[in-house]
């Protein structure tokens, strides 16, 4: 067969394999950086805003169905077949779901900026994944509470971080069990969904410790602070005092001056 023949009739598979082994390549790389865990974060972010978003259209739904009840029960009241109440909890319902609306458009605008921020943290091959600096966040929050309750001194100048009595500790304790299980549910391979439910539990034990400390130092700072009307009242002496030194001074030195002027002159020689 002529060759150049067999080369104008065969010409379209030569791209068509360069294209096949492109695609193929880049599904590869993509799949091996999902399962390697370096687009965790990323899967995990998209994941939340298709939850949000699905949110956000279910009370744009209700919102909706609010404008629509208020148009009704108006219509009605019109027609002297609805109360005053009734006008009155329809705008109430509306004023509602028109928050709701609202902070459901706010939270999907927030997830998108996190999906963005996810996207432009995505680790190289050779860096940390984003689960094990999940970990490591999580071992960094344990290991400052740890040393409430194993250095002696934090102890006895903060007993409230180990107070389970206290409602700031308490809550910290409750969210270190859950980022606990949600930590043990993130093994292996890890979905988008687990990865995020992680993310959460670890994000609410940073901000639960933080709550914990902040009011253990304010107990701490609260027994060992002078009250402060006995602030006040030392100042009130302090100042009174020195006004009194001052007074003193003053008036001895007038009667310094006055003896002075008062005194005799010396008798005349010349007399």
């Amino acid at each position: 067969m002529d060759p150049l023949l067999l080369v104008a009739e065969w010409w379209w598979i030569a791209p068509s394999a360069v294209a096949v082994g492109t695609v193929g390549v880049i599904g590869v790389n993509r799949r091996n950086s999902t399962t390697s865990g370096r687009r965790l974060a990323v899967d995990a972010a998209r994941h939340d805003l298709r939850a949000s978003q699905q949110v956000a259209a279910e009370r744009r739904t209700a919102l909706k169905i609010a404008r629509a009840d208020l148009t009704r029960v108006a219509a009605e009241r019109a027609a002297q077949r609805a109360s005053a109440e009734q006008v009155a909890a329809a705008r109430r319902m509306l004023r509602e779901r028109e928050r709701d609306a609202k902070a459901a458009s706010a939270d999907v605008r927030a997830r998108q900026v996190r999906l963005n921020a996810a996207r432009a943290a995505i680790p190289p091959a050779s860096g940390p994944r984003p689960l094990d600096r999940l970990q490591a966040e999580h071992d960094a929050v344990i290991a400052r509470w740890m040393r409430y309750e194993t250095d002696p001194a934090l102890q006895i100048g903060y007993p409230a971080m180990t107070d389970v009595k206290r409602p700031e500790t308490a809550a910290y304790l409750r969210a270190a069990d859950h980022a606990k299980e949600m930590r043990r549910a993130a093994t292996g391979r890890v979905t988008p969904a687990e990865f995020a439910a992680y993310r959460d539990a670890v994000a609410e034990l940073e901000r639960a410790f933080e709550a914990a400390e902040h009011a253990a130092k304010v107990q701490a700072g609260e027994a060992t602070t002078i009250p402060a009307w006995q602030d006040a009242a030392q100042d009130v002496l302090s100042r009174s005092a020195e006004a009194i030194d001052r007074a003193a001074g003053a008036a001895a030195s007038a009667l310094s001056a006055w003896t002075s002027r008062r005194r005799p002159g010396k008798p005349d020689d010349h007399r």
